[in-house]
Protein backbone atom coordinates (compact mmCIF):
# COMPACT_ATOMS: atom_id res chain seq x y z
CA UNK A 1 0.00 0.00 0.00
CA UNK A 2 1.17 3.10 -0.64
CA UNK A 3 1.58 5.75 1.93
CA UNK A 4 2.35 9.16 2.49
CA UNK A 5 4.33 10.06 5.15
CA UNK A 6 3.41 13.96 6.96
CA UNK A 7 6.49 16.21 7.97
CA UNK A 8 5.41 16.01 11.74
CA UNK A 9 5.68 19.28 14.16
CA UNK A 10 9.15 19.61 14.89
CA UNK A 11 8.68 21.98 18.23
CA UNK A 12 9.52 25.36 19.24
CA UNK A 13 6.56 26.70 16.69
CA UNK A 14 8.52 25.77 13.47
CA UNK A 15 6.26 25.61 10.67
CA UNK A 16 8.43 25.20 8.10
CA UNK A 17 12.37 23.59 7.08
CA UNK A 18 15.08 23.09 4.63
CA UNK A 19 15.51 19.95 2.51
CA UNK A 20 19.26 19.96 2.77
CA UNK A 21 19.72 15.93 1.56
CA UNK A 22 18.26 13.45 0.89
CA UNK A 23 19.55 9.99 1.66
CA UNK A 24 17.30 8.15 -0.52
CA UNK A 25 16.08 8.04 -3.93
CA UNK A 26 13.04 7.30 -5.57
CA UNK A 27 12.83 3.52 -6.28
CA UNK A 28 14.82 2.95 -3.15
CA UNK A 29 14.43 -0.09 -0.24
CA UNK A 30 14.80 1.43 3.12
CA UNK A 31 14.15 -0.34 6.65
CA UNK A 32 12.21 0.96 9.24
CA UNK A 33 13.67 3.44 11.70
CA UNK A 34 16.27 4.67 8.07
CA UNK A 35 17.13 7.90 8.04
CA UNK A 36 15.85 9.14 4.68
CA UNK A 37 16.39 12.92 5.04
CA UNK A 38 18.52 15.77 6.61
CA UNK A 39 16.47 18.95 7.08
CA UNK A 40 16.98 22.29 8.40
CA UNK A 41 15.03 24.03 10.80
CA UNK A 42 16.05 28.02 12.26
CA UNK A 43 17.64 26.21 14.94
CA UNK A 44 19.22 22.77 14.10
CA UNK A 45 20.08 20.02 11.57
CA UNK A 46 17.58 17.25 12.33
CA UNK A 47 17.70 13.73 10.85
CA UNK A 48 13.81 12.35 9.67
CA UNK A 49 13.65 8.41 9.89
CA UNK A 50 11.01 6.35 8.09
CA UNK A 51 8.56 5.07 10.46
CA UNK A 52 8.07 1.68 8.06
CA UNK A 53 9.85 -0.49 5.50
CA UNK A 54 9.55 -0.68 1.41
CA UNK A 55 9.75 1.03 -1.18
CA UNK A 56 10.47 5.07 -1.73
CA UNK A 57 7.92 5.99 -4.63
CA UNK A 58 7.84 9.77 -4.55
CA UNK A 59 10.34 12.77 -2.85
CA UNK A 60 7.75 15.54 -3.01
CA UNK A 61 10.56 18.18 -2.56
CA UNK A 62 14.03 18.64 -4.19
CA UNK A 63 17.11 19.71 -2.20
CA UNK A 64 16.94 22.65 -1.33
CA UNK A 65 12.99 23.42 -1.36
CA UNK A 66 10.90 24.89 1.72
CA UNK A 67 8.49 21.84 3.18
CA UNK A 68 5.58 22.64 5.47
CA UNK A 69 5.21 21.05 9.00
CA UNK A 70 1.92 18.76 8.36
CA UNK A 71 2.43 18.45 4.39
CA UNK A 72 3.88 14.98 2.77
CA UNK A 73 7.33 14.79 2.54
CA UNK A 74 7.65 11.47 0.55
CA UNK A 75 5.37 8.57 -0.34
CA UNK A 76 6.24 4.92 0.51
CA UNK A 77 5.37 1.65 -1.14
CA UNK A 78 4.87 -0.69 2.02
CA UNK A 79 3.49 -4.50 2.57
CA UNK A 80 0.63 -3.35 5.18
CA UNK A 81 -2.66 -4.73 4.70
CA UNK A 82 -3.77 -1.65 7.12
CA UNK A 83 -6.13 1.16 5.16
CA UNK A 84 -4.37 4.16 6.76
CA UNK A 85 -2.84 5.74 3.84
CA UNK A 86 -0.79 8.38 5.75
CA UNK A 87 1.91 8.37 8.21
CA UNK A 88 1.75 10.40 10.85
CA UNK A 89 5.37 10.73 12.89
CA UNK A 90 2.73 11.79 16.46
CA UNK A 91 -0.66 10.94 17.31
CA UNK A 92 -0.53 14.11 19.02
CA UNK A 93 -0.30 16.09 15.80
CA UNK A 94 -2.95 18.47 15.20
CA UNK A 95 -4.43 19.45 11.75
CA UNK A 96 -2.98 22.50 10.45
CA UNK A 97 -5.07 25.80 9.78
CA UNK A 98 -5.24 26.77 6.76
CA UNK A 99 -2.59 29.49 5.34
CA UNK A 100 -3.67 32.71 3.71
CA UNK A 101 -1.32 33.50 1.59
CA UNK A 102 -2.25 36.79 -0.93
CA UNK A 103 -0.17 37.75 -4.02
CA UNK A 104 -0.83 41.82 -3.89
CA UNK A 105 0.08 44.53 -6.59
CA UNK A 106 1.09 47.44 -4.14
CA UNK A 107 1.63 50.85 -6.11
CA UNK A 108 3.80 52.73 -3.20
CA UNK A 109 4.27 56.48 -3.46
CA UNK A 110 7.42 57.67 -2.24
CA UNK A 111 7.93 61.58 -1.81
CA UNK A 112 11.56 62.50 -2.45
CA UNK A 113 12.69 66.25 -2.14
CA UNK A 114 10.84 69.34 -3.29
CA UNK A 115 10.80 69.53 -7.06
CA UNK A 116 10.76 65.96 -7.95
CA UNK A 117 8.46 63.83 -8.81
CA UNK A 118 6.95 60.56 -7.43
CA UNK A 119 8.08 57.19 -7.89
CA UNK A 120 5.54 54.54 -7.95
CA UNK A 121 7.20 51.08 -7.36
CA UNK A 122 4.99 48.79 -8.50
CA UNK A 123 5.63 45.16 -6.90
CA UNK A 124 3.92 42.27 -6.55
CA UNK A 125 4.79 40.55 -3.53
CA UNK A 126 3.91 37.37 -1.86
CA UNK A 127 3.13 37.65 1.99
CA UNK A 128 0.96 36.96 4.53
CA UNK A 129 -1.85 39.92 6.30
CA UNK A 130 0.21 39.76 9.48
CA UNK A 131 3.37 40.95 7.47
CA UNK A 132 1.76 43.25 5.47
CA UNK A 133 0.42 44.58 9.08
CA UNK A 134 4.06 44.93 10.30
CA UNK A 135 5.18 46.66 7.97
CA UNK A 136 2.61 48.89 7.78
CA UNK A 137 3.31 49.35 11.61
CA UNK A 138 7.05 50.29 10.40
CA UNK A 139 5.97 52.17 6.98
CA UNK A 140 8.01 49.74 5.08
CA UNK A 141 8.10 49.18 0.81
CA UNK A 142 8.11 45.08 0.85
CA UNK A 143 9.34 45.70 -2.29
CA UNK A 144 12.94 45.96 -0.58
CA UNK A 145 13.19 43.35 0.88
CA UNK A 146 13.42 39.87 -0.54
CA UNK A 147 11.86 36.94 0.82
CA UNK A 148 12.79 33.55 2.14
CA UNK A 149 9.99 31.49 2.15
CA UNK A 150 8.54 29.30 -0.44
CA UNK A 151 8.30 30.96 -4.67
CA UNK A 152 10.17 34.52 -2.30
CA UNK A 153 7.50 34.52 0.58
CA UNK A 154 8.38 37.34 2.47
CA UNK A 155 8.30 35.86 6.39
CA UNK A 156 7.92 38.03 9.40
CA UNK A 157 11.53 37.08 9.96
CA UNK A 158 12.62 38.76 6.65
CA UNK A 159 11.05 42.15 7.86
CA UNK A 160 12.40 41.97 11.48
CA UNK A 161 15.78 41.19 10.18
CA UNK A 162 15.85 43.74 7.23
CA UNK A 163 14.84 46.21 10.43
CA UNK A 164 17.99 44.96 12.23
CA UNK A 165 20.44 44.85 9.29
CA UNK A 166 19.37 48.30 8.15
CA UNK A 167 19.08 49.72 11.18
CA UNK A 168 15.66 51.45 9.88
CA UNK A 169 14.22 54.05 11.98
CA UNK A 170 11.28 56.17 11.30
CA UNK A 171 9.68 55.78 7.76
CA UNK A 172 10.75 54.77 4.31
CA UNK A 173 9.92 58.28 3.12
CA UNK A 174 12.42 59.23 5.68
CA UNK A 175 14.69 57.03 4.06
CA UNK A 176 14.39 58.14 0.56
CA UNK A 177 14.65 61.49 1.80
CA UNK A 178 17.76 61.68 3.64
CA UNK A 179 19.18 59.54 0.90
CA UNK A 180 18.27 62.28 -1.09
CA UNK A 181 19.85 65.23 0.79
CA UNK A 182 23.15 63.25 1.48
CA UNK A 183 23.27 63.01 -2.03
CA UNK A 184 23.20 66.70 -2.53
CA UNK A 185 26.11 67.00 0.55
CA UNK A 186 27.94 63.73 -1.90
CA UNK A 187 27.14 61.48 0.76
CA UNK A 188 26.31 58.06 -0.09
CA UNK A 189 24.00 55.78 2.14
CA UNK A 190 22.76 52.80 1.08
CA UNK A 191 20.03 50.63 2.56
CA UNK A 192 20.91 46.95 2.54
CA UNK A 193 18.30 44.42 0.98
CA UNK A 194 17.97 41.18 2.09
CA UNK A 195 19.21 39.56 -0.71
CA UNK A 196 22.58 40.39 -0.01
CA UNK A 197 22.57 38.85 3.11
CA UNK A 198 20.68 35.66 2.59
CA UNK A 199 23.99 33.90 0.94
CA UNK A 200 26.46 34.21 3.97
CA UNK A 201 23.54 33.99 7.13
CA UNK A 202 23.02 30.45 7.87
CA UNK A 203 18.70 30.15 8.85
CA UNK A 204 20.01 29.68 12.64
CA UNK A 205 22.52 32.83 12.31
CA UNK A 206 19.17 34.59 10.80
CA UNK A 207 17.32 33.78 14.01
CA UNK A 208 20.47 34.71 16.66
CA UNK A 209 20.17 37.89 15.32
CA UNK A 210 16.75 38.28 15.78
CA UNK A 211 16.81 36.92 19.54
CA UNK A 212 20.11 39.05 20.15
CA UNK A 213 18.20 42.47 19.30
CA UNK A 214 15.04 41.21 21.13
CA UNK A 215 16.88 40.40 24.23
CA UNK A 216 19.50 43.68 24.03
CA UNK A 217 16.23 46.17 23.38
CA UNK A 218 13.61 44.90 25.82
CA UNK A 219 15.86 43.42 28.59
CA UNK A 220 17.73 46.14 30.83
CA UNK A 221 21.03 44.48 31.46
CA UNK A 222 23.64 44.64 34.33
CA UNK A 223 27.16 43.04 34.92
CA UNK A 224 28.62 41.58 37.11
CA UNK A 225 32.33 40.57 37.23
CA UNK A 226 34.09 38.74 39.36
CA UNK A 227 37.35 36.53 39.61
CA UNK A 228 37.45 33.17 41.43
CA UNK A 229 40.22 30.97 42.99
CA UNK A 230 39.73 27.62 41.01
CA UNK A 231 42.98 25.89 42.10
CA UNK A 232 41.13 23.66 44.14
CA UNK A 233 38.80 22.78 42.19
CA UNK A 234 40.99 22.41 39.32
CA UNK A 235 42.81 19.28 42.00
CA UNK A 236 39.57 17.55 42.41
CA UNK A 237 38.90 17.52 38.49
CA UNK A 238 42.22 15.78 37.64
CA UNK A 239 41.53 13.49 40.66
CA UNK A 240 38.74 12.51 38.71
CA UNK A 241 40.23 12.72 35.32
CA UNK A 242 42.46 9.91 36.32
CA UNK A 243 40.00 7.77 38.02
CA UNK A 244 37.75 7.91 34.65
CA UNK A 245 40.34 8.15 32.09
CA UNK A 246 39.08 5.42 30.63
CA UNK A 247 35.36 5.93 29.31
CA UNK A 248 34.87 9.52 30.90
CA UNK A 249 35.63 13.02 29.37
CA UNK A 250 35.92 15.04 32.78
CA UNK A 251 36.62 18.94 32.32
CA UNK A 252 35.97 22.00 34.64
CA UNK A 253 33.26 22.46 32.79
CA UNK A 254 30.68 19.79 34.76
CA UNK A 255 32.53 20.75 38.38
CA UNK A 256 30.71 24.30 37.28
CA UNK A 257 27.83 23.47 36.04
CA UNK A 258 26.67 21.27 39.25
CA UNK A 259 27.37 23.54 41.92
CA UNK A 260 25.76 26.45 40.25
CA UNK A 261 22.73 24.16 40.21
CA UNK A 262 23.21 23.72 43.97
CA UNK A 263 23.91 27.67 44.22
CA UNK A 264 20.59 28.00 42.32
CA UNK A 265 18.68 26.07 45.65
CA UNK A 266 19.68 28.99 47.17
CA UNK A 267 19.01 31.70 44.79
CA UNK A 268 15.68 30.60 43.39
CA UNK A 269 15.09 34.21 41.36
CA UNK A 270 18.06 33.41 38.80
CA UNK A 271 16.19 30.40 37.79
CA UNK A 272 13.09 32.21 36.80
CA UNK A 273 11.43 34.31 33.87
CA UNK A 274 9.61 37.40 34.05
CA UNK A 275 6.36 37.44 31.91
CA UNK A 276 5.80 39.64 29.17
CA UNK A 277 3.24 41.61 30.77
CA UNK A 278 6.16 42.22 33.27
CA UNK A 279 4.15 41.83 36.42
CA UNK A 280 4.78 37.81 37.18
CA UNK A 281 7.51 36.10 37.61
CA UNK A 282 7.59 32.02 37.05
CA UNK A 283 10.29 30.70 39.40
CA UNK A 284 11.67 26.85 37.51
CA UNK A 285 11.66 23.89 39.32
CA UNK A 286 14.10 21.98 37.59
CA UNK A 287 17.55 23.75 36.41
CA UNK A 288 17.72 22.80 32.96
CA UNK A 289 21.45 24.80 32.59
CA UNK A 290 22.12 25.90 29.23
CA UNK A 291 25.26 26.09 27.56
CA UNK A 292 27.03 27.82 24.64
CA UNK A 293 28.07 26.18 21.56
CA UNK A 294 30.14 27.42 18.70
CA UNK A 295 27.93 24.62 16.11
CA UNK A 296 28.22 24.07 12.60
CA UNK A 297 25.06 26.05 11.99
CA UNK A 298 26.16 29.10 14.27
CA UNK A 299 25.84 29.81 18.09
CA UNK A 300 23.70 26.83 20.07
CA UNK A 301 22.65 26.98 23.23
CA UNK A 302 21.80 22.91 23.94
CA UNK A 303 20.27 22.74 28.02
CA UNK A 304 21.21 19.78 30.31
CA UNK A 305 17.90 18.96 32.10
CA UNK A 306 17.23 18.71 35.65
CA UNK A 307 20.77 19.07 36.75
CA UNK A 308 19.91 19.36 40.51
CA UNK A 309 19.29 15.45 40.11
CA UNK A 310 22.07 14.58 38.27
CA UNK A 311 25.57 13.48 39.57
CA UNK A 312 29.05 15.34 38.40
CA UNK A 313 29.55 12.18 36.16
CA UNK A 314 26.14 12.13 34.74
CA UNK A 315 26.90 16.08 33.84
CA UNK A 316 29.98 15.14 31.94
CA UNK A 317 28.22 12.08 30.25
CA UNK A 318 25.20 14.75 29.29
CA UNK A 319 27.49 17.88 28.03
CA UNK A 320 29.98 15.54 26.16
CA UNK A 321 26.53 14.31 24.39
CA UNK A 322 25.23 17.66 23.76
CA UNK A 323 28.26 19.47 23.34
CA UNK A 324 29.16 16.80 20.02
CA UNK A 325 25.78 17.66 18.72
CA UNK A 326 25.75 20.75 18.40
CA UNK A 327 29.05 21.10 16.92
CA UNK A 328 27.87 18.87 14.18
CA UNK A 329 25.00 20.39 13.58
CA UNK A 330 21.98 17.25 14.94
CA UNK A 331 21.07 18.89 18.24
CA UNK A 332 17.28 17.60 18.62
CA UNK A 333 14.96 20.61 19.05
CA UNK A 334 14.15 19.10 22.34
CA UNK A 335 17.49 19.87 23.97
CA UNK A 336 17.90 23.99 22.90
CA UNK A 337 14.44 24.47 24.54
CA UNK A 338 13.56 24.53 27.76
CA UNK A 339 16.89 26.48 29.38
CA UNK A 340 16.37 28.37 32.74
CA UNK A 341 19.77 30.17 33.07
CA UNK A 342 23.19 30.28 30.54
CA UNK A 343 27.05 29.01 30.77
CA UNK A 344 29.46 30.64 28.18
CA UNK A 345 32.71 29.79 27.85
CA UNK A 346 34.64 32.23 26.04
CA UNK A 347 37.51 31.36 28.25
CA UNK A 348 38.39 28.15 25.75
CA UNK A 349 38.63 30.50 22.89
CA UNK A 350 40.15 33.29 24.88
CA UNK A 351 39.26 36.83 26.56
CA UNK A 352 39.01 37.06 30.41
CA UNK A 353 35.88 39.31 30.53
CA UNK A 354 33.11 39.97 28.82
CA UNK A 355 29.22 41.24 29.04
CA UNK A 356 26.84 38.74 27.56
CA UNK A 357 23.57 38.72 25.96
CA UNK A 358 20.97 37.25 28.13
CA UNK A 359 19.56 33.87 26.21
CA UNK A 360 15.46 35.66 26.32
CA UNK A 361 13.51 34.62 28.50
CA UNK A 362 15.87 33.08 31.31
CA UNK A 363 17.26 36.17 33.40
CA UNK A 364 21.08 35.58 34.03
CA UNK A 365 23.89 34.41 31.97
CA UNK A 366 27.09 34.01 32.81
CA UNK A 367 30.74 34.03 30.69
CA UNK A 368 33.43 32.05 31.94
CA UNK A 369 37.30 33.51 31.29
CA UNK A 370 40.40 32.09 30.64
CA UNK A 371 41.91 30.08 33.62
CA UNK A 372 45.05 31.96 34.44
CA UNK A 373 47.99 31.10 36.59
CA UNK A 374 48.57 34.43 38.92
CA UNK A 375 50.60 35.70 41.52
CA UNK A 376 48.45 36.00 44.61
CA UNK A 377 48.87 36.34 48.91
CA UNK A 378 48.29 33.70 50.92
CA UNK A 379 46.80 33.58 54.32
CA UNK A 380 50.46 33.69 55.68
CA UNK A 381 51.14 36.62 53.40
CA UNK A 382 53.10 34.42 50.93
CA UNK A 383 52.94 34.73 47.51
CA UNK A 384 51.94 31.96 45.23
CA UNK A 385 50.91 30.53 42.14
CA UNK A 386 47.01 30.10 42.01
CA UNK A 387 44.30 29.54 38.72
CA UNK A 388 42.51 32.47 38.72
CA UNK A 389 39.10 32.67 35.96
CA UNK A 390 37.20 35.33 36.10
CA UNK A 391 33.48 36.00 35.47
CA UNK A 392 31.12 37.98 34.18
CA UNK A 393 27.69 38.08 34.67
CA UNK A 394 24.37 39.49 33.04
CA UNK A 395 21.42 39.92 34.96
CA UNK A 396 17.95 41.48 33.84
CA UNK A 397 17.60 44.42 35.96
CA UNK A 398 13.96 43.93 36.17
CA UNK A 399 13.82 40.79 38.16
CA UNK A 400 17.87 40.70 39.79
CA UNK A 401 19.18 43.59 41.44
CA UNK A 402 23.25 43.92 42.09
CA UNK A 403 23.31 42.96 45.85
CA UNK A 404 21.42 39.47 45.24
CA UNK A 405 23.39 38.92 42.05
CA UNK A 406 26.77 39.47 44.34
CA UNK A 407 25.44 37.17 46.50
CA UNK A 408 24.66 34.45 44.49
CA UNK A 409 28.06 34.60 43.06
CA UNK A 410 29.59 34.83 46.38
CA UNK A 411 27.95 30.90 47.15
CA UNK A 412 28.74 29.85 43.68
CA UNK A 413 32.96 31.20 44.63
CA UNK A 414 32.35 29.45 47.81
CA UNK A 415 31.87 25.88 46.51
CA UNK A 416 34.22 26.21 43.74
CA UNK A 417 36.79 27.74 46.04
CA UNK A 418 36.04 24.98 48.52
CA UNK A 419 35.14 21.62 47.04
CA UNK A 420 34.61 19.86 50.12
CA UNK A 421 32.02 22.20 50.97
CA UNK A 422 30.26 21.26 47.34
CA UNK A 423 30.61 17.78 47.83
CA UNK A 424 29.19 17.74 51.16
CA UNK A 425 26.43 19.77 50.21
CA UNK A 426 25.55 17.35 47.24
CA UNK A 427 22.69 15.34 48.12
Amino acid sequence: MNKDFILPDIGEGIVECEILEWKVKEGDSIEEDQVIADVSTDKAIVEIPSMFAGRITKLHYAEGATAKVHSPLFSIQTNDIETPSVINQTDEVETPSAINVEELSIDSLTTLSPGQKKIVIAEKVLTTPAVRQLARQHDLDLSLIKGSGKHGRILKEDVQLFLTLSGHVGSVREQHSNITNNQDKGVVQEIPKMGSHDKDMTKVQKLMALKMVDSVTSIPHFTFVDEIDVTEIVQVRLAFKSHYAEDKKITLMPFLIKSLSLTLRDFPILNSCLHENGRQITYFKNHNIGVAVDGKTGLLVPNIKSVECLSIIQVAEQLALLTEAARSGLVKPADLSGGTITVSNIGAIGGIAATPIINKPEVAIVALGKIQKLPRFSISGQIEERHIMSVSWSGDHRVIDGATMARFNNLWKGYLENPTRMLATMA
